[in-house]
């Protein structure tokens, strides 16, 4: 459902602490809506909810609140812990913008298993119940709006990044099951598949990439903004692709599948020899 007015409106984001959830929250909290602020770090937590309040200083936001509740999401009671404190702002739940998420890179066989798992716990688990613990508020009042973050990884097969884009590709068939299952319902989801952006978690898979040509274009203020201008228009697909070449195998991947694999792979075993065999 679109939301065209912030004002007064109640507002999740977890993955807070940082990059694109902080900038999230912040927006929102310019435009007047209460912000419940999650992450698993509760310091970093902390630090951010007074980033928060001062950058709005003087701004409509200021008349609304900012609620911190340091959250794993990949535990289901905690994640009903923190939808419940949300609700206990003003009764209401209008938008949960699920944030958090990790990216662990390198060849397949250097991921560890645990690592995969964390990515799956967080990337996809983590979304799976703030969608089911936010849902039945939504269902009751028939209205509200999911931003679901995947990334451009939710689109392509990325050499050294499969574990990610695993994730990522999952969240991004749960997002378009669950618009079906919500038809009629009121209540809206917007996925977000933003290519790389300067955030702590895009700098560290930067790191681990094993030779990918990296350009980063995008910061989490412009994600952010596209994000708000997204829930306005009741938008589903937010791909925020600046780069040319990122945006060209988007296009080829949905045309011809099988040329874009091949492209991706060339184009990864010229840079990349000493990673094959």
């Amino acid at each position: 459902m679109a939301i065209e007015d912030f004002t007064g409106a109640v507002a999740v984001v977890t993955g807070g602490g940082s990059g694109i959830g902080l900038a999230t929250a912040q927006a929102l909290y310019r435009e007047g809506a209460h912000v419940v602020l999650a992450d698993i770090n509760g310091e970093g937590l902390r630090l951010a909810a007074e980033q928060v309040r001062e950058q709005a200083s003087g701004a409509a936001g200021t008349a609304a609140q900012v609620v911190t509740v340091t959250t794993d999401v990949t535990d289901d009671v905690q994640v009903r812990a923190l939808m419940e404190r949300a609700r206990e702002v003003t009764g209401r739940l209008d938008v949960v913008v699920s944030s958090a998420g990790i990216g662990r890179g390198g060849r397949i066989e250097d991921l560890p298993s645990a690592d995969m798992r964390q990515m799956l716990d967080v990337n996809v688990m983590g979304v799976y119940h703030c969608v089911q613990a936010a849902l039945p508020t939504m269902r009751a009042q028939g209205s509200g709006h999911f931003v679901l973050l995947s990334s451009v990884a939710g689109k392509l097969g990325v050499p050294t990044l499969s574990g990610y884009c695993a994730s990522k590709w999952a969240g991004r068939g749960f997002s378009i099951a669950m618009r079906a299952e919500l038809y009629g319902s009121g209540i809206g989801i917007t996925t977000v598949y933003p290519a790389w952006v300067d955030t702590p978690m895009g700098r560290a898979a930067a790191e681990q990439s094993g030779g990918l040509e990296i350009q980063v274009l995008l910061t989490p203020d412009q994600v952010a903004g596209e994000i708000l201008e997204a829930i306005r228009e009741d938008k589903r697909d937010l791909t925020l692709a600046p780069n040319p070449d990122i945006a060209l195998l988007i296009e080829l991947t949905k045309s011809d599948p099988d040329r874009a694999e091949d492209s991706a792979g060339r184009a990864f075993y010229r840079r990349a020899p000493g990673q094959q065999g």
